[in-house]
């Protein structure tokens, strides 16, 4: 198979990727395969030394036998954002590629991902014990990022943007928040299409939902210590894309 992908959702965890994917998967001209995240990027099982890959490879070929006459196909494996070898890799791969990354508040997210891995069973700490262990915990898969337990480190979204920008254009990458995503999806959808250079279609909700249920909401002590560790984390990140993400700090 010789097709590419054209562009990937590479990230974050846990701020609605899930649901775009859903979304695009709902227009005629984009062909996504019926497993999320297929992990090619960050995958360390495979020789990278080379020039790595050139189109879909043997592993994941099987994804993708549907695939017929649909002028994109794209992907989604949200980690791609925060593994700091995935974005070379991604440009080696194809360097015209387009990357759409949505961001959601560090601090709901930190707590979204740490209600996952609880209820997977992969975490049995309370959540403030697991953010004091977090930096000793990660350290255990050095020189690689952490996989479960970086709830605090894939919300500093600043480190993560320059190092797609180092091998991409800021044209080739869409960056969106959540909050839009959630409150404004059509317009969130045709700023997508737009950015893929392809017809824009109606929009219609789908009944799926894509949240995990918490068993307690965060505390006011916990929200209260991430408001002071993200809060420069925040205003970088303003001054970086423009935004006003006043709201995270009062959520």
């Amino acid at each position: 198979m010789s097709k590419r992908l054209n562009f990937l959702i590479c990230g974050a965890q846990k701020s609605g990727t899930t649901a775009l994917y859903s979304y695009l998967n709902r227009h005629p001209d984009i062909f996504l395969p019926s497993c999320k995240e297929l992990h090619i990027f960050d995958n360390e099982h495979r020789d990278w030394s080379g020039e790595g890959i050139s189109s879909i490879d043997d592993d994941n070929k099987h994804h993708f036998s549907n695939l017929k006459n649909e002028s994109l196909c794209g992907e989604a494996t949200p980690v791609s954002l925060f593994w700091r070898s995935a974005p070379e890799r991604i440009w080696r791969y194809n360097h015209e590629i387009k990357l759409i990354a949505i961001l959601r508040n560090p601090i709901t997210r930190a707590y979204s991902h740490w209600n996952m891995e609880i209820q997977r069973g992969r975490d049995k700490a309370p959540f403030n014990t697991s953010l004091e262990k977090e930096k000793n915990r990660c350290s255990e898969a050095l020189p690689l990022q952490h996989r479960i337990f970086s709830y605090l480190e894939r919300g500093f979204y600043t480190e993560q943007i320059r190092r797609l920008w180092s091998f991409f254009s800021p044209e080739q990458v869409l960056i969106m928040r959540q909050d839009d995503l959630l409150r404004k999806p059509a317009q969130s959808l045709k700023m997508v299409y737009n950015f893929l250079d392809i017809e824009s279609i109606s929009f219609s909700r789908y009944n799926s939902s894509h949240s995990r249920g918490y068993d307690k909401a965060i505390s006011l002590k916990d929200k209260v210590a991430l408001r002071f560790l993200y809060q420069r984390e925040i205003a970088e990140l303003e001054s970086m894309l423009g935004w006003d993400c006043s709201s995270w700090l009062e959520e």
